[in-house]
């Protein structure tokens, strides 16, 4: 593992032996080339966040990209993810910029200048997937945080990714039903992505947790204007805390079962009673 700019880069074992399988097959230039696309996608991600503010602990290199580790102090807006996310990809487009610009001037040509405009378009349209966690799942992600509960938007952008993992996957087989080869690059990257995004499906509680701790800290500045949540009150804790809005506060009307409001409870002390009580992971 090594340091650039006091963050973590480390190497996806996928990305080793993908890159290790093009060393085999004596594509060095298109090894190179691709190391350096990926890397410069990954700065774009480290040099966004920090613009904003946001700390990012360690970044892992995929073959398609990367995954960037930001430090969640409660400031990590769903715009701020959704800049941060687009930051990665438009590295690649002012690559492909830059290199056509020197074919233009005509500095650049022949078969290794297609070659980076296409690898760099292939991990633009790549990326931008709805698929965590791919930038696209990411800014799908937050997207969805903007107009449904985080629980919900957790929910159902894993169920997506989850999903579309699923058809890369299908596609990268799809051969074999022609007699064909198997595009065996991105059967791998699917079956990654699958795997990645069912084992984080099974931690979407542990996920939310720490939503809810992180509220602490989201409490603790201005606030919007709080957005009413009525709640029966036999209504079980976790499933009123399920409707929690990423960046809207929260006053929870309890009523009895004959309709009538029997409390108005902020929602930091719905939270603390739910920690006291939940063993932590």
């Amino acid at each position: 593992m090594n340091k650039l700019f006091k963050v973590k880069i480390s190497f996806h074992p996928l990305f080793v032996i993908i890159m290790l399988a093009s060393v085999v097959t004596g594509h060095f230039i298109e090894l190179f080339a691709l190391f350096g696309m990926v890397f410069v996608h990954e700065l774009g991600h480290v040099a966004a966040a920090r613009m904003l503010g946001v700390t990012v602990i360690s970044v892992q290199l995929l073959p398609f990209g990367g995954v960037a580790i930001m430090e969640d102090s409660g400031n990590l807006t769903a715009r701020k993810e959704i800049v941060i996310a687009l930051a990665g990809p438009l590295q690649n487009l002012w690559m492909i910029g830059a290199g056509l610009l020197l074919k233009t001037l005509g500095l650049w040509s022949g078969s290794s200048l297609d070659y980076f405009i296409e690898a760099n378009l292939i991990l633009v349209m790549f990326n931008l997937l709805p698929v965590l966690p791919l930038d696209g799942g990411k800014i799908c992600q937050a997207l969805c945080s903007l107009l449904v509960p985080y629980h919900a938007s957790l929910l159902w952008s894993s169920r997506l990714s989850v999903f579309f993992s699923a058809l890369v996957l299908l596609y990268a087989l799809y051969p074999l039903t022609n007699h064909g080869g198997v595009q065996l690059n991105l059967c791998m990257i699917g079956t990654f992505l699958l795997y990645s995004n069912i084992v984080d499906h099974r931690n979407i509680p542990f996920r939310f947790l720490r939503f809810l701790v992180s509220r602490e800290r989201f409490l603790t500045g201005s606030l919007p204007v709080a957005r009413p949540i009525v709640a029966d009150a036999a209504k079980p804790l976790d499933k009123i805390l399920r409707l929690l809005k990423r960046e809207k506060y929260h006053f929870v009307y309890i009523l009895n079962p004959q309709g009538d409001l029997v409390a108005i409870v902020p929602e930091q002390r719905l939270i603390a009673k739910y920690l006291s009580v939940k063993p932590k992971p």
